[in-house]
């Protein structure tokens, strides 16, 4: 198909149509962190069992984008984020009914299985539909969903507990999953590449770089989603913020990480994406040590910058992943490291600081941590292809 050369007119609609289906999925995965706390109390869950919800969430989504890399070229990227939008509405739906905690980790797999299938066909599917000289404004733009979604769910949370209890939030995520979904349906084309054959597959695991860029997809992950699912928690529990304090600080602190991640992809394309790569986990990784240390009075600052550095990492990593695998590997190189990145920042990470926190405190787990995002930045130097 013929590759838009710009981001005007029909090129612009198109990326801000992915942009809301982006947008809406990750809202629905992040909005079990801001009504944590509730439903921890209502049900009488720890810590480490209300964060387990999360891990949950990262298995469902490690599948999905496994399986999306290997099956949805052929069997269309349109068709594949259209029945996951269709799938994302049913579950939103039957979640009120759920009565029995454990019942949350069985839809919260589901959810993630759902979402997963999303990325490893919307990346594709715009780095066939615009040109590459624009990859690093069109993924950055298109991420940036992501980063208004952490920053928009706790004020969707905080705006909906007005009106109803915590269930009535899937309620409203289920209507706007059908309506975009067809919209979608209808303004998209069809995109379809052959299935990766197993030599590809096995060309792919031998390849360095990719478990090289998977450890740092699994630390830049862990210092967004990770941290982001315990800090309501935090907040509450620790720092000894009332919930509506505690989720409005944590919602505008997310606020300066909106600019980042649209002007993220302008810098991409103009500096170096190795440098850019480093100094965010760098500085993030201080930032996140930062936070494990201060206390409820300068706790909002230090969040407001961490947000500001660590939300970049995203925007910078999908480009990173688009420059370092060729055509045919993109979508399962996507997959594979999203699914590992996922199941270990996005699950065991939030898993590990709700244990800390139960026995002995969420700051401790979180100073070390910071640590150890800090130390994952010299693997950057290693990933020969961002030469």
């Amino acid at each position: 198909m013929a590759k838009y050369n710009d981001l005007r007119g029909k090129a612009l609609l198109f990326l801000l149509c992915l942009w809301f289906l982006w947008f809406i999925n990750f809202s629905l995965r992040m909005v079990f962190s801001p009504i944590l706390p509730i439903v921890e109390d209502e049900f009488l869950a720890s810590h480490a069992q209300a964060s387990g919800i999360f891990v949950f969430l990262s298995i469902g989504y490690a599948v999905a984008v496994i399986i999306a890399g290997f099956f949805s070229g052929t069997f269309g990227y349109k068709r594949s984020i259209f029945f996951s939008s269709l799938l994302l509405s049913m579950i939103s739906f039957s979640i009120p009914f759920i009565h029995t905690f454990w019942l949350l980790y069985v839809f919260a797999f589901f959810i993630g299985l759902a979402v997963g299938f999303y990325i490893p066909s919307a990346i594709p599917l715009m780095t066939e539909c615009y040109s590459e000289n624009n990859w690093g404004k069109v993924i950055a733009i298109h991420d940036s969903g992501a980063t208004i979604a952490i920053f928009s769910a706790p004020f969707i949370a905080l705006f909906i507990l007005r009106f109803f209890s915590w269930r009535g939030i899937f309620v409203v995520f289920a209507f706007v999953f059908l309506a975009a979904a067809f919209v979608f349906f209808f303004a998209c084309s069809e995109v379809k590449l052959a299935s990766p054959p197993k030599t590809v597959f096995k060309d792919l695991v031998k390849i360095w770089s990719l478990w090289l860029m998977a450890i740092l997809w699994i630390f830049g992950a862990g210092a967004n989603l990770g941290i982001y699912s315990i800090i309501p928690l935090y907040l509450t529990k620790e720092l000894g913020l009332s919930i509506g304090y505690a989720n409005t600080i944590f919602g505008i602190s997310r606020l300066g990480a909106v600019g980042v991640a649209i002007s993220c992809g302008f810098l991409i394309d103009r500096f170096n994406l190795r440098i850019i790569m480093f100094l965010v986990l760098l500085i993030t990784g201080i930032l996140t040590v930062l936070m494990g240390l201060a206390s409820a009075r300068f706790i909002g600052i230090v969040l407001f910058l961490q947000a500001f550095f660590v939300t970049a990492f995203f925007s910078v990593g999908l480009v990173a992943i688009a420059k370092t695998f060729s055509r045919e590997m993109r979508s399962l190189a996507t997959g594979m490291i999203l699914a590992m990145s996922i199941i270990s920042g996005g699950g065991l990470v939030p898993y590990l600081l709700g244990l800390s926190g139960d026995l002995y405190s969420f700051g401790l787990g979180i100073t070390i941590f910071g640590v150890f995002v800090s130390l994952s930045s010299l693997v950057v130097f290693h990933v020969k292809e961002l030469e």
